[in-house]
């Protein structure tokens, strides 16, 4: 299994991620980027539908980003070293709770690092949706922000709008669970498919800012209410930035 830190590739992941897309030869376009402050623990959230989501928000930051990815991701090989390279944490198999990547994620926050969650799973990545499709939110990225070991830290949520991009089907979903057979999205007929982007937009939102204060409420009665409030909030933010980019 990959190991989740220290960073093992020589190069940064945003030195990768930037090279990929160079590679690639993706158009990529940013507004707001004076709203992410710098030097501060970060997590990130956005919406998700191409592999190439990680690099492009390490690049809308300029930053790295230690991003969730499936569990699979850490046990297919090629796809491995390439998830180790841009610095993912992997999460737990699905059903065996996330008690090791939220260890990891915390360990990364405490150290000052920025936390890259894709809120709605790993079902946009598996079925096709349109770009501007949004799914509801997990609660996880509120829970991991508020459990932070740091003084401050900040939720910047992110749109990712596709103006230009193809789609192909690459393995079959059945496949898939020869490396995860836990996962349930991978127990039906059908094939993954890989969204490449061409040309594309990220609107970076308003940050959430969660100090003592706001700890302070989660550690109070009304804590599913503020994790619930948190995740609506950053979901309504991530709506609106789509919907503005596609008029």
């Amino acid at each position: 299994m990959v190991s989740a830190l220290p960073y093992s590739s020589a190069l940064s992941p945003l030195t990768v991620s930037n090279g990929l897309l160079n590679l690639l030869g993706v158009n990529v376009s940013i507004a707001g980027q004076e709203r992410i402050p710098e030097n501060r623990p970060l997590v990130l959230v956005s919406n998700h539908r191409s592999i190439l989501d990680a690099p492009l928000l390490m690049q809308a930051t300029g930053r790295s980003v230690r991003f969730a990815c499936h569990y699979y991701m850490s046990q297919v090989p090629g796809l491995r070293e390439i998830v180790t390279a841009l610095g993912c944490l992997p999460l737990d198999a699905s059903g065996r709770g996330q008690t090791k990547f939220f260890r990891r994620a915390l360990k990364a926050l405490s150290q000052g690092e920025a936390v890259g969650i894709f809120p709605e799973g790993a079902a946009p990545m598996v079925h096709k949706t349109a770009p501007d499709n949004l799914n509801a939110f997990h609660r996880g990225f509120a829970q991991l922000a508020l459990r932070a070991p740091v003084e401050e830290l900040t939720i910047v949520p992110v749109a990712i709008a596709s103006r230009q991009e193809t789609s192909n089907a690459v393995v079959p979903l059945r496949f898939l669970s020869r490396f995860d057979d836990s996962e349930p999205l991978f127990q039906q007929p059908g094939w993954h498919p890989a969204v490449m982007y061409q040309e594309v937009k990220l609107l970076i939102g308003h940050p959430v800012r969660v100090d003592d204060r706001l700890r302070s409420r989660h550690r109070s009665k009304d804590r599913s209410h503020l994790v619930a409030d948190i995740t609506q909030c950053c979901q309504e933010e991530i709506a609106t930035l789509l919907k503005h980019a596609y008029r």
